[in-house]
C-alpha cells in the first residue's frame, strides 16, 4: 500500500498531502490534522498503521506554514484555527472530494476538528481528538513558553527545521500566538453544542499543555462522546502510547 504524495491549493495556499488509498470498501476517509508545530512528516508512521489497521482511505496534510506547505507570511491572528476549520479545510476536502470523513485531529489540529464539527458545514462520521484546546489554561502558556526557551537555547532548531521549509517562521508564529495576551480570553466552547457526530475524546494525565478540564467541557457540552483518558501520557498520545491510540482509533472508526 504505496501512498501518494502531492500538493492541493486550498485557503488560498499550496498545501503538502500524503494519501493512502483504501484497501476495504465501505469504510469512512480518514484525515489527519496535525498539532501546532507539526506536518505531514512529524506524524510519524502512525498515519500509515491507521490507514493498513482500518483499510480506509487516508489523508495526512500539513496546513499553511508548515511541513513543505506554503511558508507563512506575516503574523498569525489570533482566530487562526477557526480561519483552518471554516475557510482552508473544507476547500480542501472539497478538492479532493472527500466525504462524511472522520478528522483525526492532535492539539491544534484536535480544536480544529471540533470546530469543524460544530459549524455543521459538511457531514461528518466522526472526529477523534486527541489533546484538544477549548480554552486557554496558565499550563498552556507556562508550557510554550518553555519551548520557546528550549527553542532559542537548545539544538531544537536544527531538529525541526528538517521538517520545515522555514522552521523559525513556523515556529514564531505558532509561539507568537499561544503568548499573545489577546488569546487569555480564547474559547471555541460555543461549537461544541453543535457537534452530533460520533466524539472520542483523549487526553494524557500528564499533558504538559492541558488539564482534564478541556476533556471535562467537551463530554459535558457533546451528548455520547467517548473519553479516553490514560495514565503515564503527556501531550502526544499517538507517540507516548501508540498501540493502546491504534486500537482506540480502530474501535472507534468500526463503530462509525
Amino acid at each position: 500500500m504505496q501512498p501518494a504524495t502531492y500538493f492541493v491549493r486550498a485557503g488560498g495556499h499550496r498545501l503538502e498531502c500524503l494519501e493512502y488509498p483504501a484497501h476495504q470498501l465501505n469504510r469512512p476517509p480518514l484525515v489527519f490534522l496535525h498539532q501546532g508545530l507539526g506536518c505531514v512528516a512529524l506524524w510519524g508512521d502512525f498515519p500509515a498503521r491507521v490507514a493498513h489497521a482500518t483499510g480506509c482511505r487516508t489523508l495526512v496534510y500539513s496546513r499553511y506554514g508548515y511541513g513543505q506547505s506554503d511558508v507563512v507570511e506575516g503574523p498569525r491572528e489570533v482566530d487562526y484555527m477557526h480561519r483552518e476549520a471554516l475557510e482552508a479545510l473544507p476547500e480542501l476536502l472539497a478538492a479532493l472530494d472527500i466525504e462524511r470523513p472522520v478528522l483525526i485531529g492532535h492539539s491544534d489540529g484536535g480544536t480544529i476538528a471540533l470546530i469543524y464539527a460544530g459549524a455543521g458545514l459538511r457531514p461528518l462520521a466522526g472526529v477523534v481528538s486527541m489533546a484538544a484546546h477549548v480554552f486557554v489554561e496558565d499550563v498552556s502558556v507556562a508550557s510554550t513558553k518553555a519551548v520557546r526557551l528550549a527553542y532559542e537555547t537548545t539544538d531544537m532548531p536544527k531538529k525541526l527545521g528538517r521538517y520545515h521549509r522555514d522552521v523559525d517562521k513556523t515556529f514564531y508564529s505558532w509561539t507568537a500566538i499561544w503568548l499573545d495576551p489577546g488569546l487569555h480570553d480564547w474559547n471555541v466552547e460555543e461549537y461544541l453544542t453543535g457537534i452530533t457526530c460520533p466524539l472520542l475524546v483523549i487526553q494524557g494525565e500528564e499533558d504538559e499543555y492541558g488539564t482534564i478540564k478541556q476533556v471535562e467541557a467537551i463530554v459535558a457540552q457533546v451528548p455520547g462522546s467517548r473519553q479516553l483518558f490514560l495514565p503515564n501520557c503527556g501531550h502526544s498520545p499517538h507517540k507516548d502510547q501508540p498501540e493502546t491510540i491504534l486500537a482506540a482509533i480502530v474501535d472507534f472508526v468500526d463503530g462509525v
